[in-house]
C-alpha cells in the first residue's frame, strides 16, 4: 500500500509512502478488536469502590425481639440489610478488574484497527516535522491545513519530542504517541492518524518484528 507524503501546510510532496499490507491491509479481526478494546478500558479501572458489609457498620449486635410468637419474621439485630441503616448485601468490593491477553492476539488487534483505518483513509503520512520551541498554534494550523479542526486526531512521531507533545496537549481531542506505544483503543478513537514519514518503519518493526516477516 502506498499513500502521498504531506507537508505540516497540508501541501503534497513528490514523495510516497510504502506501507505494508500484513499491517495496513489485513482482514479485521473483529474478536481480537473487542478483546484488546476490553483490556484496555478494564485495566484503566481503579477498582475502589466499597461498601460497607453488616460487619462494618455501627449498630447493636443485641437481638431485636425474641424468635418466635410476634409474627415477624425472624431477625437477628439491628445492622441486617433489610433494615434502613444496615449492612449492604452483596455490595461491591475493591478488586482488580485487570486481566492479560496473549500478545499475538494484541499484535492482530493493532493490525486489525490500523487496517480498519486505512480502509476508510482515516491515515495521514506527514513529513518528518517539529517545533522550535511549544507553540499550540503550529498544531493548530497544521489540523487546519488538513481539515481536522474539532476532531480526534492521533499524531505519532518517531521518537519522544516534547515541543511536538506541549504544542497539541491543549487542544481537545489532540494527543500524541511514540511510533512504537500506540494502542488499539487510541487507533480506533482516533478520526484521523496522522504519521510522520520516519515513524512508519517504526511503527511497523513495532507491531510485527523482522523475524514474523521473514518466517512467514
Amino acid at each position: 500500500m502506498k499513500l502521498d507524503i504531506y507537508k505540516i501546510d497540508g501541501s503534497k510532496t513528490s514523495k510516497k509512502a510504502e506501507l505494508s499490507d500484513s499491517i495496513f491491509a489485513i482482514e479485521p479481526n473483529e474478536t481480537a478488536l473487542y478483546e484488546d478494546v476490553r483490556r484496555h478500558m478494564a485495566n484503566k479501572r481503579q477498582g475502589t469502590h466499597k461498601t460497607k458489609g453488616r460487619s462494618e457498620v455501627t449498630g447493636s449486635t443485641k437481638k431485636m425481639y425474641r424468635q418466635k410468637g410476634t409474627g415477624n419474621a425472624r431477625r437477628g439485630d439491628i445492622k441486617a440489610g433489610i433494615l434502613r441503616g444496615g449492612g449492604t448485601m452483596f455490595g461491591p468490593q475493591p478488586r482488580d478488574y485487570s486481566f492479560k491477553l496473549n500478545k499475538k492476539v494484541i499484535q492482530l488487534a493493532r493490525k486489525s484497527a490500523l487496517s480498519v483505518k486505512a480502509s476508510k483513509e482515516a491515515i495521514t503520512v506527514v513529513k518528518d516535522f517539529t517545533f522550535e520551541a511549544p507553540k499550540t498554534s503550529e498544531v493548530a494550523n497544521m489540523l487546519s491545513s488538513f481539515k481536522l479542526d474539532g476532531k480526534k486526531v492521533l499524531i505519532i512521531t518517531s521518537e519522544t519530542d516534547m515541543n511536538i507533545f506541549k504544542s497539541a496537549r491543549n487542544i481537545l481531542g489532540v494527543s500524541v504517541v511514540e511510533a512504537n506505544k500506540p494502542n488499539t483503543y487510541q487507533i480506533l478513537n482516533a478520526d484521523m492518524i496522522v504519521i510522520q514519514e520516519s515513524a512508519v518503519s517504526i511503527l511497523e518493526s513495532t507491531i510485527q518484528p523482522k523475524t514474523e516477516e521473514a518466517a512467514a
